[in-house]
């Protein structure tokens, strides 16, 4: 299950939907082990496309060696599809390649609904968890 902070997840879909009708994609980090998502880094869809998303290589290793020097890793990798459902495509089946991350999809095809999912991904299957969102304390 994913557990995630209102203001979080409000985050990743404000940016799914200033980035239509290209895909939006980003990193939610947290402390090593934890399994808590707690900084969200919005990235830049180096493709600019409607249809797929690559993080900017250069983008990427810095935000990791960001994630290294603080003692995170990727809780949380998420990115938009524009004109689909929210599930993982053979595209991104075959990038997923954070064993321990949530990968998160958020659909903007319907701008009257927001359609946010969470998968883990491993060794190509593909498996969904239930969503938990969370108010601060």
């Amino acid at each position: 299950m994913l557990r995630i902070d209102r203001s979080i997840y409000d985050k990743i879909v404000a940016h799914a939907r200033r980035d239509h009708p290209d895909e939006a994609c980003g990193v939610v980090a947290g402390p090593e082990g934890s399994d808590r998502p707690e900084r969200f880094i919005e990235m830049v869809n180096a493709e600019r496309s409607p249809t797929f998303y690559r993080f900017d290589s250069v983008e990427q290793l810095k935000v990791w060696r960001e994630m290294d020097d603080c003692d995170e890793e990727p809780v949380v990798i998420y990115h938009s599809h524009t004109a689909t459902e929210a599930y993982p495509s053979r595209t991104d089946i075959s990038y997923a390649s954070e064993p321990g991350a949530h990968y998160v999809l958020v659909s903007t095809r319907d701008p009257e609904e927001e359609e946010f999912r969470s998968y883990r991904i491993l060794d190509d299957e593909v498996t969904e968890e239930p969503v938990e969102i969370v108010d601060p304390a």
